[in-house]
């Protein structure tokens, strides 16, 4: 029979299990504590390399239908390329944020496909929104910078690597492009140059072309300064202050420079065009050379003048006469009035009448204090026309005190419609007391309220003064010359170019084509250059070679302008010289400008334009700073070294034909000339050839 033993029913020794239990808790507990920490900080140095290496140095912010921006995060640039990024448009260095890396951008407009928003902390605001308005082949974004505290300053640099910079103000010494020039930062309002050489005038205007096809078009009502570093970039900045002025500007891109300048004329342009009086074109106008102390003495002197530029057959002149000479004028007293018969015989033969004159008169918003009208103010008490503060003794109004052209003088009160209409009443009497044909106004550069530290009135802050100034005086009619300019490139008035040394230097001659090209771009096609030979030495010119060199490149502007009479500097072939210059200019160039006057009207292009218009794809055309245009159809090659009788020449314009005027070859565009001669008496022009 069986066994019978009494068995176990567990093969596991009785343990026990509730303290084996806590033992593994425990256990297992710090190794997923463990683990934990250690995946925590894996991800957090995943995160940080990602933010930090792994984070794409590039990022778009913002796309259009064939451009778009983007954040370069090493250098805080913001980068304005093709979508292909096969061409870069420009690239702007921002100098809004402490030196630190910023972490990727995120769009906080991101619902807003053409609108990009972001803030950094305690520091500003961006907004950047994409215009789509324009035609197919251009689109703008507009960038506004705003401070978040009254402490930041807003700086914006735009480079100048692989790009060529035109527009913005003209300088003392003129380059083109723009690049070549240095200017410190200073405020980017109209100077007088001749007292502010580094400063900025006398046409300004707030527009930035770029050879890239871009354009930079700054706020108008914003403060800015602007800094241009030889060949690195131009800066504009908003100083801090408690207004907390935005930094603003709109960018623009388009297929070539040319497409995108033409774009932007429904920009520079404010209202409609109108042309002043053409008259000018035909008459070569002569600076008045004498000291008079008399008026009678002056009338004499500008009576044998023009019959002296009569008998040496220099045709109908203009003759202008500076602000001495027209205040003796003023105080003549001159008939208005001709009866027929006896008096009208009497009055010609009158040797003191100066209507049968071509006058231009010279005056300023400015009166000496021992001038006539300040004194008439002080004997008779009458109204106070003249810029002026409060006493704090009595609260009484003192004419404020200032310098114009060595002398103490008082200033016009703009700002008081009373004044203003009494001195364009004065000025409008005197012209058609003297038979006068044109006027110019100086002293309207800069800003009477800045240089005397009083708070300018609304709407004449920084350069609008400027401007103002313009609109004003334009209210005497279409021809009305001004020495400084700014948002008035509409008005029918011509523009005093600025004051130049008599050199070789771009102080001097060579300033002239960089200028000339500079003020049509800008929409101010009807200047008047200075002298030949340069007026701001104050001498008369001596340097035969220079006379003639400047002699050339005056016949193809509006207007030509002299100083230094040529029997006085030169021999007697150079006066002959100047003859046919001055029937070159009236029978061949101002039909020419009348032809493209009625263009600029209609489509705002500039009428003297540069080589590269007519080749906006060569590089070559982009630094040619010696040669210029009118129109499509003439070339200008001037020489402006001394001594020299050869220079190269380039033919713009792939596909285009041009003719020497002097030997009738025909030569293609796109190519250059090599070594071109041009004796001392020759000028090179060449015709585009037509079909």
């Amino acid at each position: 029979m069986p066994h019978n033993r009494t068995r176990n029913p567990s093969p596991v020794p009785d343990v026990n299990w509730d303290s084996g239990l806590k033992e593994m808790n425990e256990t297992w507990k710090g190794a997923i504590g463990c683990l934990g920490v250690a995946i925590f900080f894996i991800m957090t140095i995943g995160i940080i390399y990602w933010q930090v290496v792994d984070q794409p140095n590039k990022n778009w912010i913002l796309k259009g239908r064939f451009s778009g921006l983007i954040w370069e995060r090493t250098t805080q640039t913001l980068i304005l390329q093709t979508l292909s990024e096969n061409k870069t448009f420009v690239e702007i260095d921002v100098g809004n944020f402490p030196v630190m890396e910023q972490p990727f951008v995120k769009n906080l407009c991101w619902l807003n496909k053409t609108e990009f928003c972001y803030t950094w902390d305690s520091v500003t605001e961006l907004k950047i929104s994409l215009d789509h308005s324009f035609s197919a082949g251009t689109e703008c974004y507009s960038i506004t910078w705003t401070p978040i505290h009254c402490d930041v300053k807003l700086k914006d640099c735009f480079s100048m690597t692989d790009i060529f910079w035109y527009g913005g103000a003209s300088t003392s010494a003129q380059h083109w492009p723009m690049n070549n020039m240095n200017m410190a930062l200073q405020p980017f309002i109209i100077s007088n140059l001749k007292s502010s050489p580094s400063a900025y005038g006398s046409v300004l205007e707030r527009y930035f072309l770029g050879s890239t096809g871009v354009a930079v078009l700054i706020n108008p009502d914003v403060p800015v300064s602007v800094s241009i570093d030889r060949n690195k970039s131009f800066c504009v900045e908003t100083p801090p202050s408690t207004d907390m002025s935005p930094l603003q500007y709109t960018v623009c891109v388009g297929e070539t420079i040319q497409s995108v300048h033409h774009e932007m004329e429904s920009l520079l342009y404010e209202k409609p065009r109108r042309l002043p009086s053409m008259d000018i074109l035909g008459m070569p106008l002569w600076k008045h050379y004498g000291i008079s102390d008399s008026a009678a003495k002056l009338e004499r002197e500008l009576r044998s003048f023009n019959n002296k530029l009569r008998r040496l057959g220099l045709g109908e002149c203009l003759i202008a006469i500076d602000e001495h000479s027209t205040m003796l004028l003023s105080s003549k007293d001159h008939k208005l009035g001709m009866n027929q018969g006896e008096t009208l015989q009497r009055h010609r033969r009158d040797p003191y009448l100066l209507k049968n004159l071509n006058l231009l008169l010279t005056t300023s918003l400015y009166a000496h204090i021992n001038s006539e009208p300040f004194q008439m103010y002080l004997r008779e008490e009458n109204e106070n026309y003249w810029l002026s503060l409060h006493s704090k003794l009595d609260g009484s109004l003192y004419p404020v005190l200032t310098k114009w052209k060595g002398q103490f003088s008082v200033r016009l009160n703009i700002t008081s419609e009373t004044a203003v209409n009494w001195y364009l009443n004065t000025v409008s009497s005197l012209k058609s007391k003297l038979g006068a044909k044109y006027v110019s106004f100086e002293g309207v550069g800069g800003n009477t309220f800045i240089e005397q530290s009083m708070n300018p009135a609304k709407g004449l802050q920084g350069d609008h003064y400027t401007g103002f100034l313009a609109s004003l005086v334009a209210k005497l009619g279409n021809s009305t010359i001004i020495t400084a300019s700014t948002r008035s490139n509409y008005l029918p008035i011509f523009v005093q170019m600025n004051p130049l040394y008599s050199d070789w230097s771009y102080n001097g001659i060579k300033g002239m084509i960089p200028s000339i090209l500079h003020y049509s771009l800008l929409g101010y096609n009807y200047f008047i250059p200075d002298a030949v030979g340069g007026t701001l030495s104050g001498e008369f010119l001596t340097d035969e070679e220079l006379f003639i060199r400047w002699l050339q490149i005056m016949t193809f502007l509006p207007v030509m302008s002299f100083n230094t009479p040529p029997w006085v500097c030169c021999d007697d072939w150079v006066l002959n010289l100047t003859r046919q210059y001055i029937q070159k200019h009236q029978e061949f160039v101002v039909p020419l400008l009348m032809k493209y006057a009625e263009e600029w009207l209609s489509s705002g292009m500039p009428i003297y334009r540069p080589i590269w218009w007519l080749s906006p794809d060569d590089p070559r055309a982009f630094t040619i700073d010696n040669e210029f245009l009118i129109g499509d159809e003439m070339l200008i090659a001037p020489i402006t070294e001394q001594g020299e009788v050869q220079r190269d020449i380039f033919l713009p314009g792939n596909g285009y034909q041009w003719v020497d005027t002097k030997t009738s070859q025909v030569f293609d565009g796109g190519t250059i000339l090599k070594r071109y001669y041009c004796s001392l008496l020759e000028i090179p022009v060449f015709i585009r050839k037509t079909t």
